[in-house]
């Protein structure tokens, strides 16, 4: 890969931890009373849009959510990390791709707040889907989806094999400690938002709700069930997410080493 794709890549790794950074913020500031809202990747772009320079904002984001949407996909069909022809190699392949139709989203959203389209259901196609005879088995596998992403991300924060990777990078001891510490809490609290829609939506498919639950949705089941402070803490957590995004998008080391 040329410099300038690796560059485009990294760019979009930095996008990325932009909007959970904000996610996380938002969030936790709500949480406290402090102002904020509960919010997911879009209502992240809507605030955004709100700001002084906020068309300039999320015009960069926009290109930059690109940038990480061609990561995703340089790793389904050029396939750097030589994932195996079997269910295993596919299966990260198919993750790898599903990642990048949903960061392509957020990409077209962030541009069409920039440029004044604000208007019209983003979620029609899905809920189109959702009130068909199958909606309660698209729910299901949803559901089932999000579970085992949510059982990734909490492998990869206390897996030896993510420390390694870091290890292996040749970063400086202090970055290399940063990126340990922040992706471990980062992944955890990813991975616990991501359970809870799991469940949420694995719960309304079961019960015919045949309703596909939003990162939103899962930060008011938490407050609701587990009160201000557990969202605060899970909100923060997110916040860490975003640093080691940032993290690895600053050392080539690491973040070329996951292109290659």
């Amino acid at each position: 890969m040329s410099n300038k794709k690796e560059n485009f890549a990294r760019f979009g790794m930095a996008a990325k931890g932009a909007v959970y950074s904000l996610i996380g913020v938002l969030t936790a500031l709500a949480a406290f009373g402090q102002g904020g809202q509960k919010s997911g990747s879009k209502g992240a772009l809507q605030y955004v849009a709100q700001q002084s320079y906020g068309q300039i904002l999320l015009v960069i984001l926009g290109i930059g959510l690109l940038g990480y949407v061609f990561w995703r996909m340089y790793q389904v069909f050029a396939n750097p990390k030589g994932f195996e022809d079997n269910f295993k190699g596919y299966a990260k392949r198919v993750a790898f791709f599903i990642s990048g139709l949903i960061y392509a989203g957020f990409s077209f959203y962030a541009f069409k707040l920039a440029f004044g389209s604000s208007s019209g259901s983003s979620g029609g196609m899905m809920g189109s889907l959702m009130s068909g005879s199958n909606g309660d088995t698209i729910a299901i596998v949803i559901g089932i989806g999000m579970a085992i992403k949510a059982i990734y991300d909490l492998y990869r924060a206390y897996s030896n094999k993510f420390r390694e990777e870091v290890e292996e990078a040749g970063m400086d001891r202090k970055a290399q400690e940063l990126l340990l510490k922040a992706g471990k809490v980062g992944h955890t609290a990813r991975g616990i938002v991501i359970g809870f829609m799991a469940y949420l939506t694995l719960s309304s498919g079961l019960s015919s709700g045949n309703k596909v639950s939003t990162t939103t949705d899962a930060f008011s089941y938490i407050q609701s069930e587990f009160g201000s402070v557990a969202l605060g803490i899970v909100a923060i957590g997110l916040v860490a997410y975003g640093v080691y995004m940032f993290i690895k998008a600053k050392y080539p080391a690491i973040s070329v080493a996951s292109l290659r």
